[in-house]
């Protein structure tokens, strides 16, 4: 599977546990968490097997359609439920959530998912040879629920990728995006990263950047 790691809002053999296994102590730090608006908390953990793979599925299908509406055929603009759970399966899978207000409202606690990244995915296809570096750790599938999109949820899950690069001793942060989507690499360049090289993936109808940032101690 080909991992573009954007929508609006990458990967190597990876060194991530996956869903069901225990990732490193470390990635059990606190949640990072900001507010919404008011009386309304963000908070970012791992995937749990009570987490519906549908309302990921539907999510990334709704922050990858800007891309697919440019004639360009992202994974996560098109992938089923199958490939979102096998992804989700294979990475240390991070989720942005609030608590559903329609739950609640019926007197049952429910998180509502609007964010999701991928850290460390392992993949079956070739790699970009950057991505092979041992000092490099990469993340995927990066998207915000579009109607909550400019509320610092984005901002949340590349902090908590960030982190757990840093404790991996990984220098580097990479990811991979679809040559095409300009707005989408001045995102990422106003926040750090840099250009690596093109790549092209088995899966997708463009030309991918290779894109990286130097992580600070």
């Amino acid at each position: 599977m080909q991992k573009d790691s954007t929508s609006n809002a990458a990967s190597a053999g990876g060194r991530s546990p996956g869903v069901g296994a225990s990732p490193d102590p470390a990635s059990t730090s606190p949640a990072p968490s900001t507010p919404l608006r008011p009386g309304v908390e963000v908070r970012v953990r791992l995937i749990i097997p009570q987490d519906s793979i549908s309302e990921i599925t539907r999510l990334l299908h709704r922050a990858y359609r800007p891309q697919v509406e440019m004639g360009l055929k992202p994974l996560a603009g098109r992938q089923t439920d199958d490939v979102t759970a096998d992804r989700a399966a294979n990475s240390e899978c991070y989720l942005a959530v609030i608590d559903d207000p329609d739950a609640r409202s019926v007197g049952v606690q429910r998180d509502k998912i609007v964010g999701v990244i991928l850290f460390e995915e392992v993949e079956r296809v070739t790699f970009p040879h950057f991505f092979l570096r041992p000092d490099v750790a990469h993340f995927a599938q990066f998207g915000v629920d579009p109607d909550l999109q400019g509320l610092g949820i984005g901002r949340l899950l590349l902090e908590k990728v960030e982190q757990r690069a840093r404790e991996n001793k990984a220098t580097e942060l990479a990811l991979s995006m679809a040559e095409p989507d300009t707005n989408l690499r001045a995102f990422y360049e106003k926040r750090g990263f840099r250009f690596i090289e093109f790549w092209q993936w088995p899966y997708t109808n463009y030309r991918s950047c290779i894109l990286s940032k130097a992580l600070t101690t």
